[in-house]
């Protein structure tokens, strides 16, 4: 159910949540751009300074010749080092030097509006460097803006330092935070990946054992028909009635097996519903894990599947933006009753009359001995569903 109406989201080109993958190319692009863009502010005095300032043509048309080269270096590494082929570390260690000797050399030949530029050598070794030697070329790179401004401003340089201290500290905090996101995502890719294996290595197992024997049983009876059909027909003609019995045994378990695997679960499905919701953002009240003792499967699936249907319609049809799902136990006249209710504040969709969803719903429920309601409230759509939560009393028995 979430893959679907994540798929539908991505349809519809809803903005993805913080944490998820970029689905497009133009959307990895993107997000490079907005972390990596945000730090070319600073450049705005050294695009100042040679706009307006006095330097000679020749000083001008290299100081847009250097700017763009550093500019070119910066933006290059930190692409490569957020995409899926970083450079490898000596050509990273000599392109940050590269940007180092390029900031003191323009600080020092077109004065104190240059200095910024260590601020993007700082940011440069806090996201790239590994944190063991991010920790000494970041003060470094203090020391070689301060040694800059000795020449130049020492006043620029003194108001620049706590700031490429702490932009440059910061960055390796990001830096890791990314790291860690990435290895938590494929850890639980790969997780995922295991519990399916799990999954069906438990299923082949299961069939093993439930045919294993039927199997073994309706060859050897089988050969013995087959050796008694000439001289002992009836006898042969009981074993192929034994085959047919352990048949049809057979087959009851193997559809008993692949039912209790289909068969959905009210704990998967809550926990769908607050991933599904949240991804439309929808705000959502979800209960606990549910206490469902004796309650019987039928009455449990029951409910998972009311409680799919009625998600998917409220993301897809409701419009609203708070969905709140409640699961109680109830006594009633009948017997105890396991009740769902979901409820959102939005439309509840342009149909008149039920849809093939609610009609499908009620007669599932009322196979599993339950009852479905729903209908507009004051304050939204809600849809309620009752069913037996432990055996049906027998009415005809008395003491």
């Amino acid at each position: 159910m979430t893959d679907d109406l994540l798929s539908e989201k991505t349809r519809r080109g809803s903005p993805i949540a913080l944490g998820e993958t970029a689905r497009t190319p133009r959307e990895l692009w993107r997000r490079k751009l907005l972390w990596i863009g945000v730090w070319l502010v600073f450049l705005s005095s050294p695009v100042h300074d040679l706009v307006t300032g006095g330097h000679t043509t020749g000083g001008t048309v290299a100081g847009w010749l250097g700017l763009a080269v550093f500019v070119t270096v910066y933006l290059s590494l930190l692409f490569r080092d957020m995409g899926a082929a970083p450079y490898p570390d000596r050509l990273v260690a000599a392109l940050i030097g590269s940007m180092a000797v390029l900031a003191t050399v323009l600080s020092l030949t077109l004065g104190s509006a240059w200095l910024g530029l260590y601020c993007y050598v700082s940011v440069a070794c806090g996201m790239v460097l590994p944190l063991r030697v991010a920790f000494w070329t970041i003060p470094g790179t203090a020391a070689m803006l301060l040694l800059a401004g000795l020449r130049t401003d020492e006043e620029e340089a003194l108001n620049l330092l706590l700031l490429v201290l702490l932009i440059g500290f910061a960055m390796t905090g990001v830096s890791q935070l990314v790291r860690t996101t990435v290895e938590l995502r494929k850890a639980r890719a790969t997780v995922a990946q295991l519990a399916a294996n799990e999954e069906r290595l438990r299923l082949a197992r299961d069939l093993h054992d439930l045919l294993g024997h039927s199997l073994s049983l309706i060859t050897l009876k089988s050969e013995l028909a087959g050796r008694m059909l000439p001289g002992h027909p009836e006898k042969a003609a009981q074993q192929v009635a034994d085959i047919e019995q352990v048949s049809r045994q057979a087959l009851v378990d193997v559809r008993e097996a692949v039912t209790g695997y289909r068969r959905p679960r009210l704990a998967a499905e809550l926990a769908g519903t607050q991933v599904a919701l949240t991804a439309a953002g929808i705000t959502a009240a979800i209960p606990a894990e549910p206490d469902l003792d004796g309650v019987p499967e039928e009455s449990e699936a029951a409910l998972a599947w009311t409680l799919r249907e009625a998600v998917t319609n409220v993301v897809r049809h409701s419009g609203g933006t708070r969905c709140t799902v409640d699961l109680v136990r109830r006594q009633t006249l009948d017997g105890p009753v396991l009740e769902l209710s979901v409820e959102d504040d939005g439309s509840g969709g342009s149909g008149k009359g039920p849809g093939n969803g609610l009609t499908g719903l009620t007669e599932r429920l009322e196979k599993a001995g339950g009852t479905l309601e729903a209908g507009r409230v004051r304050r939204g759509f809600r849809l309620t569903a009752r069913v037996p939560a432990g055996p049906l009393p027998d009415v005809g028995s008395r003491s």
